[in-house]
């Protein structure tokens, strides 16, 4: 039963979160674009964006990462940094209803 709860745990908790912090921005301007090539020769596209981040208390973070596609113009993202990881360690999108009040007051 033990182990069943850990494999549970392990498929639907992003550890990437876990005991992160959490900074929300909004996506202005498109990303630049990054290509690299895999170890088979293959080339991908990653794109790299810089954008001015708030907490829950509106304290501003300038936020620093990469996506693996051009993220939606407007669209609305909560960011997790553990600086123990080297800065953020993941994202998602979020609806503005979302976001904590004085973060959303320095994003308008």
């Amino acid at each position: 039963m033990l182990l069943l709860g850990g494999l549970l745990f392990l498929q639907n908790v992003n550890t990437n979160r876990l005991g992160a912090d959490s900074f929300y921005t909004q996506i202005i301007g498109d990303g630049e674009p990054i290509e690299s090539k895999a170890s088979n020769g293959e080339i991908y596209t990653n794109y790299q964006y810089s954008l001015l981040g708030y907490d829950e208390e509106g304290n501003e973070i300038t936020l620093d990462f990469n996506a693996a596609k051009q993220l939606r113009q407007g669209a609305f993202l909560q960011v997790f940094i553990k600086d123990d990881k080297g800065g953020v360690t993941s994202y998602q999108e979020v609806k503005k209803d979302e976001i904590p009040e004085q973060a959303l007051e320095q994003l308008q």
